[in-house]
């Protein structure tokens, strides 16, 4: 197009505009669109795309693994590994030593020929801890820190790590087409390996190939520390144990990282394959013991009487005790008096395996059935006496709950139970096993009636349903949606709290604050030291909760309450969490998805939320008034019309919602897309026309948008 033409075709543009009837805000933009184009990211150095809306240059190219669509793909793969393991646990001592069968299967198209394996307890091995020789200085109010922080950043480093007795590998001739053998089976021989922080490089006698399987032993020990994922606690009655991270693991091998060989920090998270274990631990006899999957052998470790509760359990609507708190530690709660009793779980296709035991246990149970299904879910607690009463209240019913909402919002509950555990982990997530920290405090002289009649205060209920819900619903994201929480927190985190929310008020509609709500956001959106969600986990420097966490569930609860609407958004949700149940999605394929499933190019949202640190700041900059009969000649469509300009003073484009309040007192809602922004990223004129005088303006009313600035927010028409 040439010059001249291009400027003839603006004239008549304008012309038009001018005499158009239906003069509004779909006018003011086409007038807009006729100058020069106006991005918030501008870079007048480089004639490139700058628009908020264009696509993601980050994300990678479809292939036959992935599709454009968010899905897995046609050749879509995933190692599968299963462990066969026998451990006991030493209470004097307090050591955990074991005895384990890997089976690895290579389902990928490659030639392997060695494997990596993720000795997590290493990050507390004062040989190979990388987070110990990281170790900050201590601050100078050190002495003014509570003693479990104190304990934290700056007590002696405590040396629990892996100690490897024996690495062998089987005979891989001797091994069938699904290996699988019992410990100590077939021909073994030590295998080269070697150490590096905390993962072990085995190196295999001749590269594993594509559909082959290796079997390999390990035998290794650790002491386990006093507090961490995995700890031991000193309670009133006695030692709890809560075992995690515990046994040698193997790492993932899959199509975006090969191996992912990144070193456990203690931060960032876990990044596991799938697989079948059978467990058997051995425990003092006086213990009580829960642990991923389903315990093999009731009658060698319960009592008849035991066995049941459980049965009736299982079709109760309200928690039956198992262990009631008259029992704990007498003769009768246990089939044995001295020695060890071996405890047998089998889990299958679980990512990861933990466990838990003490002879300070209360331990109640229900069931719970989806609508429709005769499969009963079973749901249990237990707890000292210490968390008495509250855990008896809470635990099991918030359990239930989460197993309602987030099978209504994602998928339901595939696994046969999903319990809850009190002990040293304030919140922790394993398959089928939450670790959780809550317990009740002295009351108050300002204690309420209601608090004094429960025995707990109310702040404690809130973070007992809370910490309870989250930790559950992990078994949704990210034990069965199985993202690299190694890499990307906020995959796991972010959309998990955004889940908790609903879970919390649907079981307690009184349920008090919103963690993830983008009005409680503001406060850190304001922060100019932040990183982008889109930052490796290891690499958040500050804030890491509100950075993986509350920032990626506040985003999520705008798209769902604002920018799509609930049906949309659940819609398009749901169909991402089944397509990848049991696989290994990645951030592209969490966005994609959310785009195909909701039929709209979310791009500006996910690089602006996602992918910056810039924050939502809108603003009033002018309001003007003109009467409808000087515009149209008519009055038909109302006395006024109104242009209200709208200034982006934040470097995000979002949604505008305006309440426009008249001089009858009534009030109007207006909520306009994030597409006003497309010509114009840094101002919209928006038009209306009114009956009456309007009074003022608020944009952002309710902080839904997480606007950070209500100053700029509230337009009031001046007195005559």
């Amino acid at each position: 197009m040439s010059r001249a033409i291009g400027e003839g075709m603006t004239m008549r543009i304008l012309r038009t505009a001018a005499t158009l009837v239906g003069v509004g805000a779909f006018t003011l933009c086409t007038v807009q669109s006729a100058t020069a184009q106006h991005w918030i990211q501008q870079d007048d150095e480089a004639r490139i795309n700058r628009s908020m809306f264009r696509p993601l240059e980050d994300w990678p190219a479809p292939n036959e693994y992935r599709t454009g669509g968010g899905m897995p793909g046609a050749q879509y793969w995933q190692q599968k590994v299963d462990y066969v393991i026998e451990t006991s646990l030493d209470t004097v001592s307090h050591r955990v030593s074991g005895t384990e069968r890997i089976t690895y299967h290579n389902n990928s198209p490659d030639h392997l020929p060695y494997l990596w394996i993720q000795l997590d307890q290493n990050v507390r091995s004062i040989e190979h801890s990388r987070s110990y020789q990281t170790r900050r200085a201590l601050p100078e109010n050190f002495a003014e820190m509570p003693e479990r922080v104190r304990r934290w950043i700056g007590g002696e480093p405590f040396d629990g790590g892996h100690d490897i007795m024996r690495v062998q590998l089987v005979d891989r001739s001797e091994t069938g087409a699904t290996g699988g053998g019992a410990i100590g089976s077939g021909t073994l021989t030590d295998a080269d390996y070697r150490i590096n922080n905390t993962i072990m490089r085995v190196n295999l006698t001749e590269p594993l190939e594509p559909g082959g399987v290796q079997e390999l032993e390990i035998d290794w020990a650790f002491n386990v520390p006093d507090s961490g994922r995995g700890a031991k606690e000193q309670v009133s009655d006695g030692w709890i144990y809560e075992i995690a991270q515990w046994f040698p693991r193997l790492s993932v091998y899959d199509d975006v990282n090969g191996w992912q060989t990144d070193q456990f920090m203690g931060r960032g998270e876990f990044y596991l394959e799938f697989g079948d274990y059978d467990v058997k631990i051995s425990v003092p006899s006086d213990h009580i013991l829960e642990a991923t999957g389903v315990l093999q052998n009731p009658e060698d470790v319960l009592t008849d009487e035991q066995i049941d509760r459980l049965e009736r359990a299982y079709t109760s609507e309200t928690p039956v005790f198992i262990v009631g708190p008259d029992e704990v530690m007498t003769a009768e709660s246990r089939p044995a008096q001295d020695g060890m009793l071996t405890w047998h779980f089998k889990a299958d296709d679980v990512r990861d395996f933990a466990w838990a035991s003490s002879k300070t246990y209360v331990w109640d149970a229900a069931g719970y059935s989806y609508p429709g299904e005769d499969r009963v879910i079973a749901a249990h607690s237990m707890y000292p006496r210490d968390a008495m009463p509250l855990w008896d209240d809470i635990s099991t019913i918030s359990t239930i709950q989460t197993l309602k909402t987030y099978g209504e919002m994602a998928f339901e509950y595939p696994y046969p139970k999903a319990s809850n555990v009190n002990g040293p982990a304030g919140g922790m997530e394993y398959p089928m096993l939450a670790f959780c920290g809550a317990r009740p405090r002295p009351l108050g002289d300002d204690a309420s009636a209601a608090e004094i009649e429960q025995g707990y205060s109310d702040g404690v209920k809130w973070a007992l349903v809370s910490v309870t819900i989250h930790e559950v619903g992990h078994n949704w994201f990210p034990m069965i949606v199985d993202s690299d929480e190694r890499k990307w927190t906020w995959m796991d985190e972010g959309l998990n709290t955004f889940l908790q929310h609903y879970a919390e008020i649907e079981l307690f509609p009184e349920f008090p604050g919103w963690w993830g709500s983008p009005a409680n956001i503001r406060e850190y959106m304001r922060d100019l030291d932040q990183v982008p969600i889109m930052t490796h986990s290891d690499l958040i420097h500050k804030d890491f909760s509100n950075n993986g966490y509350a920032k990626p569930a506040s985003g999520l609860t705008i798209l769902r309450e604002v920018v799509l609407g609930p049906e949309v958004f659940d819609e398009a949700f749901s169909g991402y969490a089944q397509a990848w149940m049991f696989k290994k999605p990645q951030p592209s394929d969490f966005f994609r998805s959310m785009d195909e499933g909701a039929g709209e190019d979310l791009a500006w949202m996910w690089r602006g939320w996602f992918y910056t640190t810039h924050y939502n700041d809108q603003a009033i900059g002018s309001v003007e008034r003109q009467d409808t009969e000087e515009l149209l000649g008519s009055t038909e469509r109302g006395q006024y019309y109104y242009r209200i300009t709208i200034d982006n003073n934040g470097g995000l484009v979002m949604p505008i919602r305006m309440n426009v309040t008249f001089e009858d007192g009534t009030e109007q809602l207006i909520q306009l897309p994030a597409d006003v922004w497309r010509m114009n990223e840094k101002q919209f004129v928006y038009g209306m026309y009114a009956h009456d005088d309007v009074v003022s303006i608020t944009l952002d009313p309710d902080h839904m948008l997480a606007d950070i600035d209500d100053d700029n927010n509230v337009w009031t028409a001046p007195t005559s």
